[in-house]
């Protein structure tokens, strides 16, 4: 079985954020999907399997199995569109999370992602223990996105793995007003055996829906300040849905030498 490494959300390989694909004739056990997964230790490992119509797709990080990946998703779409269906321009996963629709114009890969309500909590002492700085504003959607003052409170962050793990929600976040982007963000999932994840297409999901509000924007642009860093464009879709695009490059294709 081949396995490819795609890095997401750049166009230059080693930055973004990297993704193993696999695409199977049918589904392997959990158990070995499980043990690839923390074998290859990125923050996604996707398993595609072909159905009647399109593809199903899942989710796995190192310590469990997700229900929304962005970058992996569109690592996916580039894997499919471009060695299983290279005449096709889209691609259809189902998934935990529905349907999941990517169209690829060019060199980008358009994603289309449900929506979350997002509702303002307080901010907590457990918070600025965990970033070592303390939010200006604290909102909970599918995960928790913590806002700060500025970008260089975001980048510049060393963040307490032990105190992020005491925070309620999936996956922590952290936001900021960006100074030639619309945001800038970084995202840290220790819950899911993540420390920091590269580029998170789906925490941009609401860290967009957020910004577009407090902008008066229907899109934007977003950076994630990791170490490998990423860019996404955002747009508020007209059935309430989101759009997230971004471009991908291939780094490697191999082939197992066990069997799942």
């Amino acid at each position: 079985m081949k396995q490819y490494i795609v890095d997401a959300f750049t166009d230059k390989p080693f930055s973004g954020n990297p993704a193993a694909v696999c695409v199977m004739d049918e589904w392997a056990a959990e158990e070995s999907m499980m043990k690839l997964a923390m074998e290859n230790n990125l923050s996604e490992t996707a398993f595609i399997v072909k159905e009647t119509e399109g593809y199903h797709l899942r989710w796995f990080t190192p310590g469990t199995e997700v229900e929304l990946c962005g970058h992996a998703t569109l690592a996916s779409a580039f894997v499919i569109l471009n060695f299983y269906e290279p005449d096709s321009r889209i691609v259809q996963f189902n998934t935990l999370s529905g349907v999941l629709t990517v169209k690829r114009t060019e060199n980008l890969y358009e994603m289309d992602f449900p929506t979350y309500e997002l509702k303002e909590i307080p901010v907590t002492d457990d918070m600025e223990r965990a970033f070592g700085v303390r939010p200006v504003k604290a909102v909970l959607g599918l995960d928790l996105i913590c806002i700060f003052d500025s970008e260089n409170q975001v980048r510049e962050m060393i963040p307490d793995q032990s105190a992020l793990m005491q925070i309620e929600g999936r996956i922590q976040n952290a936001t900021a007003r960006g100074n030639t982007v619309d945001c800038v963000s970084r995202s840290f999932c220790p819950k899911l055996s993540i420390a920091e994840d590269p580029v998170c297409g789906s925490a941009h999901v609401q860290i967009a829906d957020y910004w577009m509000w407090e902008l008066g924007k229907d899109a934007i642009d977003a950076y994630q300040a990791s170490r490998r860093g990423g860019y996404l464009h955002c747009e508020r879709r007209e059935d309430g849905r989101m759009s997230v695009s971004g471009e991908a490059v291939l780094v490697a294709i191999s082939e197992l030498a066990v069997s799942l």
